[in-house]
């Protein structure tokens, strides 16, 4: 049964870094584009950052470009996502999630498995 689980949240201060990691033994990693989104209470997820399985190409929200990167390692059935720069309002739950899609990364209908979520917490 696939599960992705995701690790490597915690507390920073601003400025400050995270990796974050998204993993499952049962997924064909070489098969799925796999993204990452956060959420805030009250509001909706937001798509973050997604890698495609057809041909490898990555696609960024404006609001993390040049500061987060996504990376994946289909060998070790593995995404990560390296966050630089990190500002307070980059305070989240952060969700992997797989798509067998290789386009419209940003919609949440779009993805077949979801991660529960890793909290990060960026500090002024």
């Amino acid at each position: 049964q696939v599960q992705l689980v995701e690790s490597g949240g915690g507390l920073v201060q601003a400025g400050g870094s995270l990796s974050l990691s998204c993993t499952d033994s049962e997924l064909t990693f070489s098969r799925y584009s796999i993204a990452w989104f956060r959420q805030v209470p009250t509001k909706e997820r937001e798509f973050i950052a997604a890698t495609n399985w057809l041909d490898g190409r990555t696609d960024y929200a404006d609001s993390v470009k040049g500061r987060f990167t996504i990376a994946r390692d289909n060998a070790r059935k593995m995404v990560s996502l390296q966050m630089n720069s990190l500002k307070p309002e980059d305070t989240a739950v952060y969700y992997c999630a797989a798509t067998m899609s290789a386009e419209r990364f940003a919609l949440t209908v779009m993805y077949d498995f979801w991660g529960q979520g890793t909290q990060v917490t960026v500090s002024s």
